[in-house]
């Protein structure tokens, strides 16, 4: 597994992966750094177009990634990470609308609890999932982290962001 570390507007981030896959995108100033394990290689190569695409994201240039992707996970993470990336840029989702979205409706706690194992943050956007009443809820890289992506995409969306509760 190769590993490389950015800086970026919220903090660093920890990039790891195989040669061909992005796997992790992990908030570093969180409760939880990651630390590479002893046989990982620390190399930036790998993850070029994740450096290149993080840092339009972060620019206001990109909404959506183009990347591959190799989360690990249960099918029903899985599931959710992918109902995540559906989300569009400058919108929030409750988690019981993506539970609704996965024809699941009372799976909300397991999609809390995927979306908190989300192990590609900002790439797979677990950052706009929010709580039913509007509420920012947990979030492995802090609130603060959460409020500043938010707003980012906020500020640079042709609206704001909103809870929409009629298009799931």
């Amino acid at each position: 597994m190769y590993w490389h570390q950015i800086e970026s507007p919220v903090g660093a981030l920890l990039l790891a992966g195989d040669a061909a896959h992005l796997k992790v995108v992990h908030f570093q100033a969180g409760r939880h750094p990651l630390r590479p394990a002893d046989d990982w290689v620390e190399d930036d190569r790998p993850f070029a177009q994740a450096i290149r695409q993080i840092g339009e994201y972060f620019a206001g240039r990109r909404r959506t990634f183009e990347l591959a992707l190799a989360a690990e996970g249960t099918a029903f993470q899985r599931s959710v990470w992918r109902a995540l990336t559906e989300i569009p840029y400058g919108e929030t989702r409750s988690y019981g609308q993506i539970a609704q979205r996965l024809r699941n409706p009372r799976a909300c706690r397991a999609v809390g609890l995927a979306n908190g194992a989300n192990p590609l943050a900002i790439v797979v956007p677990c950052h706009r999932v929010i709580g039913a009443d509007g509420s920012l809820t947990g979030f492995g890289g802090g609130l603060d982290t959460k409020r500043k992506l938010l707003a980012l995409e906020r500020d640079r969306s042709s609206g704001s962001l909103l809870h929409q509760p009629n298009l799931l």
